[in-house]
């Protein structure tokens, strides 16, 4: 009962996000509105980290399993990306950097900001 209690204010914060995102029809995805409203309602101390933790350990320990239909996703498509392999990586690594940068920006801002 316990991590379904748990597991109910993540889902919360999700179906908020996507609720927000439907009905002002916002260009950003309803699963980052509800990880963004998850972060404020911890920010804030609305929910405290013992409130979602048991749940995350589960979640997170489970994580690789949750990426299977992303990866046989791919596999069923892999005939449409075959010929284009170089530009798709080229696409992989140039967004892979600008996601470490801006990561280590916001960081940096966090770090500073949070230091106050």
């Amino acid at each position: 009962m316990k991590y379904l209690k748990q597991l109910m204010i993540i889902l919360t914060a999700y179906f908020i996000g996507v609720l927000l995102q439907t009905i002002f029809k916002l260009p950003i995805p309803g699963t980052v509105l509800g990880l963004i409203i998850l972060f404020l309602a911890l920010y804030s101390g609305i929910v405290k980290i013992e409130m979602i933790e048991d749940i995350c350990d589960v979640l997170i320990s489970h994580m690789s399993f949750l990426f299977i239909p992303a990866g046989v996703g791919l596999m069923t498509s892999f005939g449409l990306l075959k010929g284009k392999i170089i530009a798709f990586s080229v696409i992989i690594l140039i967004s892979t950097l600008v996601v470490w940068i801006v990561t280590a920006h916001v960081v940096k801002f966090l770090r500073k900001v949070c230091a106050r």
